[in-house]
């Protein structure tokens, strides 16, 4: 079979798993839609924790970005990871024992306030959509490619998917359609690292194959004696066709710290990964689960930048001076293989002959951009028409002020989105078919289970904490259960618009997203726990300040143009959520100092919450 066939067979049998998991489990309360009915074991909920946190930024993203930022990549690794351990120690038993349904649930009940409820509900939406456009943007990358149609008209399909099992599942259906998920994932992560890691290093461990020697067709290029690493072959490619080299860093010392600092309290305060550990029996339980969601993140993580620089090794190679056209091609000339031009179908991949020498020259610099300032590509006819090409076989792409300019200074003639990385990556090593489709089942488990998981924050906000806890009180469990469902469809709809046009890379706006956690939610819940003077006043003004001048500073220089000599301290907008945090946290102690105290049954209840009784019995779930 083929690689359509063979991942359209594989990503129809998962999903057909994914849909009759979903009809098995499906929410027969709110109590079930909203927290699984808190039957959840550890091993199985830190399973559902890992994937519905190892995203399509992780399974995709993240090793798309290390692949092309090398060492500056690192932060994502140590920010995501870091989380889970502040998240283990810092804040998930005791929301646990604190036994709500979400965490606007807590804000409103620890801060004796329906205002701050509303604020928290505002955070979690708005938070939810920003991570949730990543997701649907990584399906859209996915099914492009395997299924042969456009982005858009893959987001479409997962908007279908998502719905289906979202809407219909519950948190019940999407945690234990997440174990599965998570099953399929990581072993589509990992056959691919192994294979690849055995063809270039003749070691079956990605994670030592990475500093290991060159074996292989790569290893006989060599001269004869001397002893080359993966990483050495890496960084002589890099400055031999003009990229900084791989394993240098290029960020400042304090960016890297914030956008490091940002992922790791970030993850602490999203929503999504926060209500994971209501779905547990007990408060041991919560902590127990964050252990083993950071080990099974920690299978996929520490592979990651092997994945990337496999996939970025094998493309160099293979696109180095490479001829397209292979009628022109001269003796001894390398041409551009054929996932090359699969992957140009798509949209993904885009080459600009500027020379016209009729080869591609991949070096350091944009190739081009378009009139809004991004760097993608823009045809003039489709780009799976034959008759659109150039003379050296080149699609041909809109020139002028509506479409996409050269940037005549730099030489670079290829585009590359970075999303595509891991993707390709098993094409560009020339695996078998299967491993393909798998890599593409993996990639779409990842993508789906984040983003249920996220648009049941967005259901659940709304359902539970607007209409039940704040506008309409009485409402009846079927009415609320309806009302969640609702919410969850249009959700969907919301989140397939952001996934078709999205503001940035996949890793990119799931940084935004976390970088708006950090400087709202954290601190709140930060000092709901451990702060018994922490009043109302001061953390609605913490989350608003901390908020908006997180989103106003990303919005400014993403997408309104703002210099980036005009950063902050030299914060990129990946990192400014460390500096949002410390607004947050600085006008929420302040108000709170000035204003009066909280009433003594909600310092008594901080109190409750911080005995150390991990083993003990959590509070029943309140509706």
């Amino acid at each position: 079979m083929n690689i359509q066939a063979w991942t359209l067979v594989i990503v129809g049998l998962t999903f057909a798993l994914y849909i009759g998991i979903a009809i098995w489990t499906r929410a027969r309360s709110t109590g079930e839609f909203y927290v699984a009915g808190t039957g959840v074991p550890p091993l199985a909920n830190g399973m559902a924790t890992a994937a519905d946190w190892m995203s399509a930024a992780s399974f995709l993203g993240m090793a798309g970005i290390i692949s092309f930022a090398g060492y500056d990549g690192s932060v994502y690794l140590m920010g995501w990871t870091g989380g889970y351990v502040l998240l283990a120690l810092l804040l998930a038993p005791y929301l646990r024992k604190f036994g709500k349904f979400t965490v606007p649930d807590f804000v409103g009940d620890r801060y004796y306030s329906q205002t701050a409820r509303i604020v928290a509900v505002v955070c979690a939406i708005f938070v939810s959509f920003t991570y949730v456009a990543g997701q649907m943007r990584g399906v859209g990358v996915v099914f492009s490619r395997f299924l042969e149609v456009p982005v858009e008209s893959g987001v479409l399909i997962g908007m279908g998917l998502v719905f289906f099992y979202a809407v219909l599942g519950g948190m019940k259906g999407i945690t234990y359609t997440q174990v599965a998920q998570y099953c399929v994932l990581i072993f589509a992560f990992m056959v691919p690292a192994i294979f690849i890691s055995i063809l270039l290093t003749g070691n079956p461990i990605p994670q030592i194959g990475f500093g290991g020697e060159l074996a292989g067709e790569l290893g006989e290029r060599v001269a004869a004696g001397e002893r080359v690493t993966l990483l050495d072959k890496l960084d002589g490619l890099h400055e031999e066709l003009g990229f900084a080299p791989y394993t240098d860093g290029r960020k400042g010392l304090l960016d890297i710290f914030c956008i490091t600092l940002a992922l790791m309290v970030g993850t602490a305060g999203l929503p999504h990964v926060i209500i994971r550990f209501y779905t547990v029996p007990r408060v041991r339980d919560a902590r127990s689960s964050a252990g083993w969601a950071l080990l099974f993140i920690a299978i996929l993580y520490t592979t990651a930048p092997a994945v990337a620089a496999f996939a970025r090794t094998n493309l160099l190679d293979a696109t180095r001076d490479a001829v397209y056209d292979p009628a022109r091609a001269a003796e001894g000339d390398s041409v551009v293989p054929e996932w090359f031009r699969t992957w140009e179908n798509t949209g993904l991949i885009a080459w600009l002959d500027k020379n016209g020498d009729g080869r591609i020259q991949y070096t350091g610099g944009t190739a081009f951009t378009t009139a809004d300032g991004k760097n993608k590509p823009v045809y003039l006819t489709p780009p799976t028409d034959p008759a659109g090409r150039g003379v050296h076989g080149e699609r041909l792409l809109l020139l002028g002020d509506d479409g996409v300019m050269p940037v005549e200074e730099a030489r670079n003639e290829l585009f590359i989105d970075r999303d595509i990385m891991v993707l390709a990556n098993p094409e560009i090593a020339g695996l078998p078919a299967w491993v393909i489709g798998l890599v593409a089942a993996g990639g779409l488990a990842a993508a789906l289970s984040t983003a249920a998981g996220l648009l049941l924050v967005v259901s659940t906000a709304i359902s539970h904490d607007l209409l039940k806890r704040a506008i309409r009180p009485g409402i009846s469990e079927r009415q609320e259960l309806l009302a969640a469902r609702i919410s969850a469809a249009v959700a969907v709809v919301f989140a397939g618009y952001l996934g078709i046009n999205p503001p940035d890379y996949v890793a990119a706006i799931v940084a935004f997203a976390f970088g708006l956690a950090a400087s709202s939610f954290f601190p709140a819940i930060f000092l709901g726990i451990f702060s018994k003077r922490a009043n109302r006043e001061g953390v609605i003004a913490g989350m608003v300040c901390g908020l908006l001048f997180t989103t106003v500073y990303i919005i400014g220089f993403k997408f309104l143009g703002w210099s980036k000599e005009s950063w902050l301290f030299g914060i990129s907008p990946e990192g400014i959520g460390s500096i949002g945090m410390l607004v947050n946290f600085g006008v929420a102690i302040v108000v709170s100092a000035v204003t009066p105290p909280p009433p003594p049954e909600i310092q008594a209840l901080v109190e409750e919450i911080r005995v150390p009784r991990g083993a003990g019995e959590a509070h029943e779930i309140s509706a």
